[in-house]
């Protein structure tokens, strides 16, 4: 009697700690394809004094350096063109990109040209983008990608275009060129300018980018939470457990009910109770000021998750008993959080947990939440995979539910004082 809770309870939170602190407790080291995107705009310049004039593309130079310098067993640098790029970002594909402007070249080498002849110029920049609707823990690794590869590049680019203005001031006939002063190589040794800014900005009242995650996992707390207090509220009604308030303890007779028939109305409860929970969740949400697009979408997937939740959470219940409690929790909650990708990329955990994420329902369902807030609700962010896998969740809660339940009752396992002591 004593020894089963502490061997249960010993192994449900040595669980606990592995998924969790795992989870968190190094990012940067599980770090793996995480996708960016190198987009290379510049057209190239003819630079060069007449009858030496060649055509350069430091553009080039600079994504080449770039690519050598991210390391590519964590990171996934796409090359994209402008629009590609755009489309990932706004689809949820990629939490970042690096931006080479099409006068990229022409800007250097009025640089090269202006640092010795006077004159206004304009420092050549490389645009950081971020994607803010992906998460402020991604933003700020894309961040961090910057200022560890722009500094090589910059100084790369500083060493090419200082020998390019120095043979340029050679004389034509041949002979040393004037010595460059001290301000002009500080000037061309770091020519570039990186500027970080957000690609589509989060609103305010959005937790930079946690409410997504948080409504997610309201949805499915109130799915877990529902199943537990319905199968136990319905099963004290019917008399198959007592009911105890307190000091007061009713035990009503049982009830000559079927297990199918009992799982079908705690099915019904739920999906009622799924309904009003949604619409609570819709309308406090919008009290609080956050800012919802979509909330008829919101709503009604909101409505299915906790519904899929629910009806998969009693099936489990139905089928093993109490110990449906404890599985429950490892499957939505345990495991869920952790894969979700809510608060830290996938990319940036281990990669069980990716494997995870695969069918776990947590992550299905910030995917889908995450699509309606932030990205207008569109399928290819993420929607699409939220909702058929909820659907195919839900077909699994009800095949398993009626398959098993069915299979009771056809043995004779019926419910109540009269169900037989042994199998």
């Amino acid at each position: 009697m004593v020894a089963s809770p502490v061997v249960v309870l010993t192994l449900l939170t040595t669980l606990l700690g592995i998924m969790y602190l795992d989870y968190v407790i190094d990012p940067e080291q599980n770090l793996h394809d995480f996708p960016i995107a190198l987009v290379n705009q510049d057209v190239g310049e003819t630079m060069g004094a007449p009858g030496q004039q060649q055509r350069v593309n430091f553009g080039d130079e600079v994504a080449e350096g770039l690519r050598e310098s991210i390391p590519a067993d964590k990171f996934d640098l796409r090359v994209l063109g402008i629009t590609e790029a755009g489309r990932q970002m706004q689809s949820g594909e990629i939490y970042g990109a690096i931006i080479i402007p099409s006068d990229f070249s022409k800007r250097l080498g009025i640089l090269g040209v202006g640092s010795v002849v006077p004159g206004d110029i304009e420092q050549p920049i490389i645009t950081l983008q971020t994607n803010p609707r992906m998460g402020a823990y991604a933003s700020s690794i894309v961040i961090r990608v910057g200022d560890t590869a722009f500094p090589q590049v910059n100084k790369k680019v500083g060493e090419q275009l200082t020998q390019q203005v120095q043979s340029q001031l050679a004389p034509p006939e041949g002979g040393q060129a004037p010595e460059l002063s001290g301000a002009t190589r500080i000037a061309l040794a770091s020519p570039l300018q990186l500027i970080v800014e957000q690609y589509h900005p989060l609103p305010g009242h959005t937790g930079q980018g946690l409410t997504a995650f948080f409504y997610a996992l309201l949805l499915l707390l109130a799915g877990v939470i529902g199943s537990m207090t319905i199968h136990t509220m319905v099963d004290a009604a019917l008399g198959f457990v007592p009911t105890e308030y307190g000091p007061w303890y009713v035990h009503y007779p049982p009830t000559p009910i079927s297990r199918f028939k009992t799982l079908l109305i705690k099915w019904g409860v739920m999906i009622l109770m799924a309904n009003v929970v949604s619409l609570i969740y819709l309308l406090v949400a919008k009290g609080l000021g956050m800012p919802i697009n979509e909330p008829f979408s919101l709503f009604v997937y909101g409505a299915f998750a906790i519904t899929a939740v629910g009806i998969t959470g009693l099936s489990i219940l139905a089928a093993i008993g109490s110990a449906g409690l404890l599985v429950n929790l490892i499957l939505f909650i345990v495991l869920g959080l952790p894969s979700s990708g809510g608060t830290v990329p996938i990319e940036a955990t281990p990669k069980y947990f990716g494997w995870l994420a695969h069918f776990e329902p947590m992550h299905q369902v910030f995917l889908a939440v995450r699509s309606i807030l932030y990205f207008d609700a569109r399928w290819s962010a993420g929607l699409a995979r939220g909702v058929w896998m909820t659907l195919a969740g839900l077909i699994i809660g009800l095949v398993l539910g009626a398959v098993v339940t069915r299979y009771y009752d056809y043995k004779g396992l019926h419910r109540g004082s009269s169900a037989p002591a042994t199998a």
